[in-house]
């Protein structure tokens, strides 16, 4: 009878063991469960990064100033750039294609100093290199950083090496040592006022250090346009 007793506890021992592989079929589960849930967040990934064509355009009652001396009025009316834009938690971040963003040279039609137009063989090319940021349509405030070359010349005479400017055009206030502005934030028809303060540096050529005071700062403000539509997928 022990004899039985114990083979019998044996086999019972043998026929419970199969019972671990129910902790393997609970892992399968989650993990199936855990496969299927994945779509959906891929889903709302795709569904939150919207993309937008952005269309900028600069009007006139613009203004440019450096180091102390007065401003200079500035109509930029028929600047125009386009770019891509791609949605965010922050609004909508804006890059433009900056070989084809034009921006009016600053001379005797587009400029004027101490209410007088610029001598007629006097201009200043702007040149874009960058410009990029964060545009939010719900409040309308404005973020993008520019950094141009400003080409100075006299007829064919003479012609200083490029001015690097660097800054922010923001909505909002931009505030340096000497120079500060406030802008306008977009309005319903995308109309805005970018304000920036940059540092400009020395530059090889002793003429325009001096007569610019560099390194300085100058300032200005932008008035523009900002068109935003979704693009087609």
């Amino acid at each position: 009878m022990e004899s039985s007793t114990f083979h019998s506890f044996n086999l019972l021992k043998f026929r419970i063991n199969p019972i671990k592989s129910a902790n393997y079929n609970t892992r399968r589960l989650l993990k199936v469960c855990s496969e299927a849930s994945k779509p959906n967040i891929i889903a709302d990934t795709s569904q939150a990064q919207k993309t937008y064509s952005i269309e900028f355009k600069t009007l006139e009652g613009c203004k440019l100033g450096i180091w102390r001396y007065p401003i200079f009025e500035y109509n930029a009316k028929g600047g125009s750039g386009n770019g891509n834009g791609r949605e965010t938690n922050g609004g909508i971040d804006a890059d433009f294609d900056v070989k084809n963003l034009y921006i009016p040279s600053l001379n005797g039609q587009t400029t004027r100093f101490l209410g007088l137009p610029l001598p007629p063989f006097l201009k200043i090319d702007i040149v874009p290199e960058i410009l990029q940021g964060n545009i939010d349509k719900g409040t309308g405030k404005v973020d993008l950083r520019f950094k141009s070359r400003f080409w100075f010349s006299v007829g064919s005479i003479y012609k200083a090496p490029p001015l690097l400017v660097e800054t922010v055009l923001t909505s909002e206030e931009s505030t340096g040592t000497i120079r500060s502005g406030v802008g306008e934030r977009m309005n319903t028809g995308g109309k805005c006022k970018l304000v920036g303060v940059a540092v400009v540096n020395p530059i090889n050529d002793a003429f325009m250090n001096t007569f610019l005071r560099l390194p300085t700062e100058c300032i200005a403000y932008l008035n523009a346009v900002i068109s935003i539509s979704q693009a087609n997928c």
